[in-house]
């Protein structure tokens, strides 16, 4: 059968099996949609729960397509930067790849990790009040890896429900959580978060689906599943069929493949830490615990506000620009370590090579 795809099937109650089993997560099937991949999720979301020209909140350094998200939907961008937690090192600053090697070694981190940034609160009240309709919320963030707290989450849901804003989690990462981190969906947290809450997932990334176009909207209760009700039915007809069956496959077959990839990215990570400590210590590695990309600061090495394009044209070693994740990204590189160790260990010897 290679027609249209009608509705979810048999991927809502595999994907709520999943959630349930791997995160504790209770998801009524009946709530989920699905069309062609998370991005065309979020628009179609913003447009149906927002007025043209209303401000949605973004949270650099953050995935690039989300500011052209906005805009596809009629939306503007709101910039709240991620802040660093009190008593944390400033990147580019202090802590270096060698301190978080040595305290991912030991079972934690240190110098320099992902969990020294989190959301800026008071700012994203700032922006509801003064009239922003909607949050893209990033969980886990991309690019840091970073895993939000079940209590920020809370505390993030009270303020969309006191303002009567949205927030549209992009939980597509969500199962590439590491050991030494706990995930919690956004949707979870509080009987505000359901209401004023949308999930959008797949299992494109835990997967390497992407290709195949298959994304799910979640509503978390019959309030917000409003939004997904005035959604126009070609949202849905773009879902793949290949797709769709892809994700139920996955999510109802393939948690050991997935266990195997975590415990190759972590490997990686690992690895990645000791080859920057050995070879390149004035970079500051964010270290992750979700996902397989590292946000690393070059800024020391003096190689401008773009590093990425020099390290392109002269150590041939490709890497996504820190610009394109907003003015927080200068000075900064995206890493995707989802590949041989080998090509790891290359790829920072040809980078170290420059400096």
């Amino acid at each position: 059968d290679t027609g249209y795809a009608v509705g979810p099937g048999a991927l809502a109650p595999a994907f709520a099996s999943f959630a349930a089993g791997r995160w504790g997560w209770t998801v009524e099937p009946s709530r989920i949609r699905t069309t062609s991949d998370v991005s065309v999720a979020i628009v179609e979301t913003l447009r149906a729960a927002i007025t043209p020209g209303d401000a949605v909140i973004v949270t650099p350094p953050v995935y690039p397509p989300f500011y052209g998200i906005v805009a596809e939907a009629g939306g503007v961008v709101e910039r709240v930067p991620l802040v660093q937690r009190a008593g944390a090192e400033v990147t580019g600053e202090a802590g270096s790849a060698a301190g978080s090697a040595a305290g991912f070694a030991a079972g934690g981190t240190a110098g320099s990790a992902a969990g020294d940034w989190a959301l800026d609160l008071a700012e994203i009240e700032r922006a509801f009040a003064a009239g922003a309709r909607a949050l893209l919320l990033c969980n886990p963030h991309n690019p840091l890896g970073l895993v939000h707290s079940a209590s920020e989450l809370a505390a993030l849901a009270e303020l969309a429900a006191r303002y009567g804003a949205l927030v549209i989690s992009d939980e597509v990462h969500a199962p590439l959580i590491h050991p030494d981190a706990s995930f919690t969906p956004f949707l979870s947290v509080s009987d505000a978060a359901r209401s004023h809450g949308v999930c959008v997932t797949s299992a494109s990334k835990g997967w390497n689906l992407a290709g195949l176009k298959c994304a799910m909207i979640i509503a978390g209760d019959d309030a917000s599943a409003v939004i997904l009700d005035r959604m126009p039915p070609a949202v849905t007809w773009r879902t793949s069929i290949m797709g769709l069956l892809g994700n139920t496959a996955a999510f109802s077959l393939g948690e050991p493949w997935l266990d195997g990839a975590i415990d190759a990215i972590v490997e990686n990570r690992r690895l990645l830490s000791t080859l920057l400590a050995e070879h390149l210590p004035a970079a500051r590695l964010a270290d992750p615990t979700a996902g397989y990309l590292a946000w690393i600061d070059l800024r020391a090495l003096g190689w401008g506000d773009d590093p990425a394009a020099r390290i392109l044209a002269d150590a041939r070693v490709a890497l996504n620009p820190g610009p394109e994740f907003g003015a927080e990204g200068i000075g900064h590189v995206r890493l995707n370590f989802a590949c041989s160790p080998d090509m790891l260990t290359d790829a920072v010897r040809r980078i170290a090579a420059l400096s």
